[in-house]
């Protein structure tokens, strides 16, 4: 009995950490399609309050709320894969365990 195979759960939580560091970074490839177009919308109507003179308050605050949406997601997504990938781990250490308590070797 070796280690457990938790390659899958790894590869899925580097992937996870860096969509989650570009998201901070502000970069745009991370993110699911309704959010790109929540992103989109906020800057465009943000672009015609600026061509019209009006203030750009609510659609600051739409592409910050779309950001920090995205943001929420990936951790969440982080958190789901390193508690998957504990379960796996301690399934494996207490199998482990029940077949050397048993005796038969």
């Amino acid at each position: 009995m070796g280690k457990p195979d938790t390659r899958r759960l790894d590869r899925g939580i580097r992937e996870a950490n860096r969509k989650l560091e570009a998201v901070r970074e502000r970069e745009m490839w991370p993110l699911s399609g309704p959010e790109r177009r929540a992103i989109v919308r906020a800057l465009a109507t943000g672009t015609i309050k600026v061509a019209r003179g009006n203030s750009t308050a609510r659609a600051d605050r739409k592409v910050e709320t779309a950001w920090s949406a995205a943001e929420t997601r990936l951790i969440a997504e982080i958190t789901a894969l390193q508690v998957e990938r504990q379960r796996v781990v301690n399934e494996a250490a207490a199998a482990k365990a029940a077949k050397k308590s048993s005796g038969w070797w």
